[in-house]
């Protein structure tokens, strides 16, 4: 028999800093301010509100805290008109109808004996929120709080003050231990105030050029280290360009995938021309950037 080997402290338990190195043996690189928001959120059983860009990390920071914490992530998309039914639960009427007419087959005469299964907790669809409560541990992503209105938002700030809902014909189901919760708007509109209050907040800035060209070559361990630098470079140069919808590192990876999957191993400009559309998505902000003259900015970056 072979002696087990050693264990590794609980992140749950320990520091910013180790919180920050299993983030980065899980692919997600972060600053020092987002440790320790990351942290407190799991300390303080607080949910983490991450406001910034599209493509800057944000969706990514909830799949990689569920990797580090060996939990199953849930995820609520959120949308304009979504519901406290389409978050929360349904019931299930088609199995509820099989079993009144199951009932009526085998002669069940009980009315009130067969309403009051019709309630019970196996006809009773879980959607994302109450998996979440019921499942413990779990991180929760509320993707694109943004998205959703005001009466969603009143709605999901009760949950996440009590994590706990009420069901009128099953009673309160309360979560045994609360989620990891994470919340992300892309500020298309304003969150009120009494939800970010509730959270903890952390704004996602693009990263610098170091931090980002690591992240592309932590994602893609198979390009070029030189180009995943010079991708970056032309990438943080276009977010200088006055351009309607300024690319984020999510682009930033598929550009320089696009890159090495034709073959190059560094800067090409007929290529960069060619594979726009993986960072820009805007015919205007396309006409702009092909107007430019990357390599030269990447000459003068020293890139």
């Amino acid at each position: 028999m072979t002696a087990a080997g050693p264990q590794r402290p609980p992140v749950a338990g320990g520091g910013p800093d180790l919180l920050r190195e299993r983030l980065a043996e899980s692919g997600y690189l972060v600053d020092e301010g987002l440790a320790i928001a990351c942290h407190l959120a799991l300390r303080l059983h607080r949910p983490l509100f991450c406001e910034g860009d599209a493509g800057v990390g944000k969706t990514a920071l909830a799949s990689a805290l569920a990797a580090v914490l060996d939990a199953p992530l849930i995820r609520l998309q959120c949308y304009e008109g979504i519901d406290a039914s389409q978050a929360l639960y349904d019931w299930d009427f088609p199995r509820q109808l099989l079993h009144l007419r199951a009932a009526e087959a085998v002669g069940v005469r009980d009315a009130a004996r067969v309403e009051g299964e019709l309630y019970d907790r196996r006809f009773l669809l879980a959607r994302p929120l109450l998996r979440a409560l019921e499942t413990s541990p779990c991180v929760l992503l509320v993707d694109e709080i943004d998205r959703a209105d005001d009466e969603f938002e009143a709605f999901l700030l009760e949950l996440l003050s009590e994590y706990a809902v009420t069901v009128p014909e099953l009673g309160t189901l309360r979560a045994a231990a609360p989620p990891v919760v994470v919340l992300t708007s892309n500020r298309t509109r304003d969150v009120h105030d009494a939800l970010k209050r509730r959270c903890l907040y952390h704004w996602f800035a693009h990263p610098d050029f170091a931090r980002e060209a690591a992240i592309v070559r932590r994602r893609l361990p198979g390009v070029a280290a030189r180009l995943a630098e010079q991708v970056t470079a032309a990438v943080q140069a276009l977010r200088g360009e006055d351009l309607l919808k300024p690319p984020g590192v999510a682009e930033t990876i598929d550009w320089a995938e696009a890159l090495a999957a034709l073959g190059a191993d560094e800067w090409d400009a007929d290529l960069a021309v060619a594979t726009l559309g993986s960072v820009l998505k805007y015919r205007e902000d396309l006409e702009r950037a092909r107007a430019l003259d990357l390599s030269a900015v990447l000459a003068a970056r020293g890139v």
